[in-house]
């Protein structure tokens, strides 16, 4: 491997870099542009017609979309599994990420990192116990780009390369593989694996033309609220098989209730510091940590998906074929959190008296109050209540280009080239904070499996505060330009050999955020002006005598009346001795309050810290030979990978530099950037063994890499001067991203063997391990970073702006190594019944015995079905231990060990009409987060979601 690394105060930041960039011809491009049109000539030149096809016969059901995907696995030269779609528009469950818990090694996550939650469909798939982000997900062999909603997941830390499975309908999927061995002929970036989503081809219908539409209802019993949902295709092919097009479109609608309670943090520690009054009194309580929020949290959403599928097919003969297609997915999922929140906070216990109360330690030795009540002498700011209603969104979608031209008996070329963009949008986040004021409070902890109790006597509440972050606009993009040859040399053990080269670049950025505070209404009553951070309020303005008073027709302080309140039954379920019946502001009345007195002006409010830019340049090439001999096959590739990635982010502006932001009130921003080039060489070999007739036994080893993470390429960078000494250099402390990581390197090996036997049945056992040499985690590293030199060695004057090494903390490479064993096996019984069942168990660490994110030590899935000509019916409970999310808010974030369960029931009137029933969630999950054993982080319920929806087809 070799890399460079450079570093510039000046790059432009990515956002406008549109604006100025160039088109450049690499020798890639012009590779594919020469292939594409040496295709279009070759086949417009041979006019020799297509031999006559007969329709295929379409087979449809459980049982006939169990045997097309053991038919892929046990041909398949790799260690693959497969999930096909049951008819047209019905896969086995209506999320694709449920379908492939299905598969041994497979893990599915509710939310894609640390702080969002859980919700109550699944998002992303993680592959043998390791984060989502180092499972690469195609559609139809090509990268997507990504949008996520959630305002959290769009910014926060953790997402990184992950896709989301929410704007993927599985009405488009005709079947998905899991690779769980690299090869060099496919595109790099999945550590542990890819999942491959492939859609269907207009020629692959068996009729000329074919039309499918499914109207239905999906109903979910926590927010008591039924919905449409439709979905339509139409396929049309000439006769000659030459001609294709195929439009498919969806809008899909749901409505979500989450409810939960939260501890928001456990940062706050009591000390002679934080509270030294309480600890002054309490001598016991020193280095104690306390919950930082907890809070009774109602979650709403509206989502609609919409979008469709176009898709062009063209194959004049048998030895050219051209397909066209374009993709679009959107989502509107404007949502509204309500969080009633106490705040045990060492500044405000300071003033308390503590009564009734209870330590407890965890097994790293930190100590918690788990239990207290607190008494003040006059009424005080005891706890918050937030409304943030958000207007957010997220899309993707893509265009590509896919060609295969035969030139002759031996030399075949395909091409694929497109272009993918994704957003995750939150416009605007209407926001307000009351102050719970009471002279009395109380609150327990009660373990992970149950929701903490905590409650304020008598609590009047006033205005405190108007946050939120504005215009958060996450781009994600990716073009793409492959060719591939593969030329059949039947050279004794030495088949065929591949060779091929590609080229893309990825971009992710941010538009600027806008963090809005409270303004104040001086004029007609949407006019809103400055505030002054000096005055008592940020709402007051100087008056006679040096004086502060209300600026003139503030309404800062007028609230909107209540308009709605908790469900009756919010919690049920969780535990209790949290507060329920809780009012609140209606989300058009908050968004009226939020226009009248809130400062979003674009420039002042300005925020910076949460903006970044990324992007990345590959270019990659390979060679691979197919082998063969007698009862065994197998190949050998090697792909060499060049990567150039530029980021940038943004720090504090320091006194003597010219700043790349200013008049913003939370100071002048100076933008970072930095270039990284590295080159990796990934070989692989993969055996298969027909061990006997109905026995396969396979081999892999390959090396593969994962990029990092953009917002670990580029957070923000906030730094402070220590004044130690390090190597002669000036060190101070801090958090930033980290431009110079490693991608993640890992030599994998994978051994499975599967005995097939019985049809539609099969059995089979394996092993594997990643030994990852520069897995990326959470650590401290050395820097170069601009500081004033005020340090009293300091020769001279006035300070001095000097380079000096900071020891930041922020992602850093470490070793790792994930091992583990997966078992899987499936058998119809008698002829219309069937089960199945899979487990894994993947043990994974870091160098210091560190947990691995996303890691999950056993998972299993178990599922039975019925099936005749008319009826079919299906169960399945997927059950998983206790994952690693991630970091949030300061500690691990892990989400508990839980199961969920599915069915499906169908019914067949005719070859036309048909009609499903699917069930998701239907033991009603409960979603437990926590940070140790005595420190609950959340508990969530979701509810039930019932999919009722009739097919037509013709």
């Amino acid at each position: 491997m070799q890399g460079t690394h450079s570093t510039s105060p000046h790059r432009f930041f990515g956002h406008n870099e549109e604006h100025y960039m160039k088109v450049k011809q690499t020798p890639i491009s012009q590779a594919v542009f020469i292939a594409l049109l040496g295709a279009s000539g070759a086949a417009m030149a041979q006019q020799a017609p297509a031999p006559q096809q007969l329709d295929t016969v379409t087979i449809t059901g459980i049982r006939a979309s169990q045997e097309k995907s053991l038919s892929v696995k046990r041909n398949a030269d790799a260690h693959i599994d497969v999930i096909s779609a049951e008819d047209i528009g019905k896969m086995p469950d209506k999320n694709v990420a449920d379908s492939l818990a299905r598969i041994p090694g497979v893990t599915v996550l509710n939310s894609p990192a640390g702080g969002s939650g859980g919700f109550d469909e699944r998002d992303r798939v993680g592959l043998r116990g390791t984060n989502p982000s180092l499972t690469q997900t195609l559609v139809d062999g090509h990268g997507i780009a990504n949008g996520d909603w959630f305002v959290l997941d769009q910014t926060g830390a953790g997402v990184g390369r992950s896709v989301s499975f929410s704007l993927l309908p599985s009405e488009l999927v005709s079947r998905v593989e899991v690779r769980k061995s690299s090869e060099a002929s496919l595109v790099e970036g999945g550590t542990a694996g890819s999942v491959n989503i492939i859609t269907r081809r207009p020629l692959d219908f068996s009729k000329s033309l074919t039309a499918e539409v499914g109207v239905g209802a999906v109903y979910a019993d926590l927010p008591k609220k039924t919905d449409p949902q439709l979905n339509a295709l139409l396929n049309f092919r000439n006769e000659a098989r030459t001609f294709g097009v195929m439009v498919q479109a969806f809008s899909e609608q749901r409505s979500l209730r989450r409810d939960g309670v939260e501890a928001l943090g456990y940062i706050n520690k009591l000390d002679a510091t934080t509270a030294p009054a309480l600890v002054a009194a309490r001598p016991d309580l020193n280095g104690v940590f306390t919950p930082d929020l907890i809070g009774s949290a109602l979650f709403t959403q509206e989502r609609e998906r919409k979008g469709g599928l176009i898709r062009a097919q063209v194959k004049p003969n048998a030895n050219f074929d051209l397909v066209l297609t374009a993709f679009s997915s959107q989502m509107e999922a404007d949502n509204y959190n309500r969080n009633y929140l106490m705040a045990p906070r060492g500044g405000l216990l300071n003033t308390a008296t503590i009564s009734d109360y209870e330590v407890k330690t965890d097994g790293n030795g930190n100590k918690t109050l788990t239990k207290a009540t607190f008494n003040w002498a006059t009424p005080s700011t005891a706890g918050y209540y937030d409304m943030i209603s958000r207007k957010a969104s997220a899309e993707t979608g893509f265009v590509s280009m896919d060609s295969r031209l035969k030139v002759n008996d031996s030399l075949t070329f395909t091409a694929n080239a497109g272009t993918s963009r994704g957003k995750g949008k939150t416009l605007s986040q209407d926001v307000v904070e009351l102050a719970i004021v009471t002279s009395r409070a109380s609150y327990g902890l009660n373990g992970t499996d149950t929701a903490p109790s905590f409650s304020f006597t008598n609590p009047t509440t006033r205005a405190d505060w108007i946050f939120g972050a504005q215009n958060v606009v996450v781009h994600d993009k990716e073009s793409w330009a492959q060719i591939d040859g593969e030329y059949e040399l039947d050279a004794g053990m030495l088949k065929t050999l591949k060779f091929g080269a590609r080229g893309a670049q990825h971009k992710r950025y941010t538009d600027p955020i806008v963090a809005q505070g409270p303004g104040c209404a001086t004029g007609t009553p949407y006019r809103v002006s400055g505030f002054d951070w000096s005055m008592p309020s940020a709402c007051s303005v100087p008056g006679p005598n040096g004086t502060a008073v209300d600026a003139p027709q503030n309404s800062f302080y007028t609230l909107p009346a209540f308009g709605g309140s908790y469900p009756s039954n919010f919690g049920s379920g969780l535990g209790s001795g949290f507060p329920t019946n809780i009012p609140f502001i209606t989300a058009d009345a908050l968004a009226d309050y939020n226009r009248r007195v809130t400062n979003r002006d674009p420039v002042a409010r300005r925020w910076a810290e949460q903006e970044y830019s990324v992007k990345e340049n590959t270019s990659a090439a390979y060679v691979q030979g197919a082998l063969e001999g007698n009862g065994w096959s197998g190949n050998v590739g090697l792909r060499a990978v060049r990567t150039k990635q530029s980021s940038s982010s943004f720090r504090a502006s320091l006194a003597g530099e010219t700043p790349t932001i200013t008049g913003s009130a939370f100071g002048n921003y100076t933008v970072t950037a930095s270039d990284l080039t590295y080159t990796d060489w990934l070989p692989s070999a993969s055996v298969r063994i027909d061990v006997r007739s109905d026995i396969v036994a396979r081999l892999a080893v390959n090396r593969t890499i994962t990029r990092a993470d953009y917002t670990a390429l580029s957070g923000y960078t906030a730094l402070n001067n220590t004044g130690m000494f390090l190597d002669n250099n000036v060190v101070g402390g801090g958090t930033a991203g980290n431009p110079t990581l490693k991608p993640v390197r890992s030599t994998n090996f994978d051994a499975n063997i599967e005995w097939y036997f019985a049809p539609r049945a099969f059995v089979s056992a394996g092993a594997f391990m990643m030994d990852m040499s520069s897995y990326i985690t959470d650590g401290t590293f050395r820097a170069n970073y601009p500081t004033l030199l005020t340090n009293t060695n300091q020769v001279g004057g006035n300070p001095q702006l000097v380079n000096r090494d900071f020891l930041v903390t922020g992602p850093v490479n470490k070793k790792a190594r994930v091992k583990g064993v997966e078992f899987a096996f499936e058998t119809p019984i008698a002829a219309n019944f069937g089960v199945m069942a899979n487990y894994t168990y993947a043990d994974g660490e870091d160098q210091d015995g560190g947990v691995l994110r996303g890691n999950v030590e056993s998972s299993f899935t178990v599922g039975g079905f019925f099936e005749n000509d008319r009826l079919s019916a299906r169960v399945n409970y997927s059950h998983t231990d206790d994952i690693f999310v991630g970091n949030d808010r300061g500690t691990q974030y892990f989400q508990k060990g839980t199961g969920v369960l599915s069915a499906s029931l169908g019914y067949k009137f005719s070859d036309n009409f048909s009609v499903s029933l699917d069930g998701q969630n239907l033991n009603d999950p409960k979603l437990k987060y926590y940070a140790s054993e005595v420190q609950p982080r959340a508990i969530y319920k979701n509810g039930r979601q019932y999919y009722l929806t009739a097919r037509v087809k013709f």
